[in-house]
């Protein structure tokens, strides 16, 4: 379970970020995090990713207290959640299977558990016939099903997509969030961060909405319930 109090995030500018953010994601929930421009999204998925500390509150992934955590159990928290960014972030000199790869060989995977996880990973994200092809060689859609699938790798139990469409078309983007939502059958809790509201509305999962800083509403199957 994910668990923010009364989370504040103000910057060293003077930038107040999040201002009292109380959200909680269940183990298992589809969820989508939406707003505009500078609402805070970003800084929500930083936070979770813990490139960010908050600045008061408190924030927990299941048994990790996100504020008090020391600096070596930062690696061992980060293997338990897979990121796909908007700008995919491939290796433009590995190949498709060794990108995905390099994400178990940097936690110490043994070479047998590699081969055999990322050719499952592959296959569930339709890529398995491009496995040798270099990043450059794919279209957006691809690349950011390259990045789906390293998000995949080593068995995360939380998907975070930070506006995982953002730089592909409308049809490949419908492709990615049905691979998220099939990612999501498989027992994972999947937070997007998206400000595409034909996507939001197309699926019908919870959705959070984010304005200035602060949780202004949270819907569930249709119904909201309003912060404000």
């Amino acid at each position: 379970m994910i668990e923010f109090k009364n989370v504040k995030k103000i910057y060293d500018n003077g930038t107040v970020a999040l201002d009292g953010v109380d959200l909680t994601i269940e183990d298992g929930e589809f969820v989508f995090i939406v707003g505009a421009s500078g609402a805070g999204k970003s800084t929500l998925t930083k936070l979770l990713t813990r490139e960010e500390t908050i600045t008061d509150g408190s924030l927990t992934v299941d048994e990790f207290d996100l504020v008090n955590m020391p600096e070596r159990k930062i690696p061992y928290y980060r293997r338990r959640i897979g990121v796909v960014f908007q700008d995919f972030r491939l290796i433009p000199d590995m190949t498709v299977y060794e990108n995905v790869a390099f994400a178990m060989e940097i936690v110490g995977e043994p070479k047998a558990k590699i081969k055999r996880t990322v050719g499952k990973v592959l296959e569930t994200v339709g890529l398995i016939d491009k496995r040798n092809v270099f990043p450059n060689q794919l279209s957006g859609g691809e690349q950011q099903r390259v990045a789906l699938a390293r998000a995949l790798a080593n068995n995360a139990k939380t998907i975070i997509a930070d506006e995982p469409t953002g730089n592909i078309d409308p049809r490949r983007s419908l492709e990615i969030m049905n691979l998220l939502i099939k990612i999501h059958k498989k027992n994972k809790t999947v937070i997007v961060v998206t400000h595409e509201k034909q996507l939001v509305d197309y699926f019908h999962q919870r959705v959070v909405t984010i304005e200035n800083g602060v949780v202004t509403s949270d819907r569930v199957g249709g119904m909201f319930n309003e912060k404000v």
